[in-house]
């Protein structure tokens, strides 16, 4: 199945959301053991409770390289227990030329059983073609991401900024149908332009719930009113809604939260 078949399929069965699996030992809520294999415990209870609600999950690579080779075994035991409907987003941030972007793309794709990565484009076109030749693999460009640091390059220079090149490019090369844009909902008032600039890109929105970012821009212009599949990705939100016996609970009660007024916007929309 290509990429752009199972984004549409997970979207249209369980709608926009993406969680994020950040997960870090120290926030562990309260029943857990402050050791590794409590982060697969948990995880497993995320997914298994979370399942219902989100199309896909985005586990950042970087909370499991730092374990080591235990992280990466997680990682991967992880990965395997997302439902196989659902779209896996290994959020890396990867990005360099020739033989090693072959090796990344080995290593995400083939080793962990991702179904999309997200892609630094720093390094031009020929760095993401052995990231998006096979139509079954997605990327998500980094375009506009949600850190206050973003404006230090991405909105320059003013007349032509580089995220909009970023976005304009993506389209270009969306040849597969497996290109999307990773544009934060802490940009607002960017989220239009890059929307203008590529009408038919599906976004991986970071940046709603603990960073502040707008809820109701990211459905109106990253979704254009719910007619593209674009992920509003929530994590810590969700992860450590609570830190004591009742979590699943409360991170239930934060995802249907999110999808209620998710689908309240479409409707306002429509």
């Amino acid at each position: 199945m290509s990429f752009e078949s199972k984004l549409k399929a997970a979207w249209l069965g369980s709608g926009h959301l993406c969680l994020g699996l950040d997960t870090e030992l120290e926030k562990l809520p309260v029943p857990f053991a402050k050791s590794p294999d409590s982060i697969l415990k948990f995880n497993l209870e995320m997914i298994a409770l979370s399942s219902r609600y989100v199309a896909a999950y985005k586990p950042n690579l970087g909370f499991y390289e730092a374990l080591g080779t235990s992280g990466w075994e997680i990682l991967k035991k992880s990965c395997a227990a997302i439902p196989k409907d659902k779209i896996i987003i290994l959020d890396g941030k990867r990005g360099d030329i020739g033989n090693t972007a072959r090796m990344y793309a080995r290593a995400m794709f083939d080793e962990l059983g991702g179904d999309a990565l997200t892609v630094n484009p720093y390094l031009g076109s020929d760095s993401l073609v052995p990231f998006i030749e096979n139509s079954e693999k997605g990327i998500y460009l980094l375009c506009l991401t949600s850190n206050a640091g973003a404006s230090d390059f991405q909105l320059f220079p003013p007349a032509d900024p580089l995220y909009l090149r970023v976005a304009r490019r993506g389209s270009d090369l969306n040849k597969n149908k497996n290109i999307g844009l990773v544009v934060g909902a802490t940009h607002p008032q960017q989220l239009a332009a890059v929307r203008e600039a590529a009408p038919t890109l599906p976004f991986l929105i970071p940046g709603v719930g603990v960073q502040g970012g707008s809820l109701a821009e990211a459905v109106r212009y990253g979704t254009d009113a719910g007619k593209i599949p674009s992920l509003i990705n929530v994590s810590r939100s969700v992860l450590y809604a609570s830190s004591g016996p009742d979590f699943k609970e409360k991170a239930e009660a934060e995802l249907k939260k999110m999808k209620a007024e998710i689908d309240s916007l479409l409707s306002v929309r429509v």
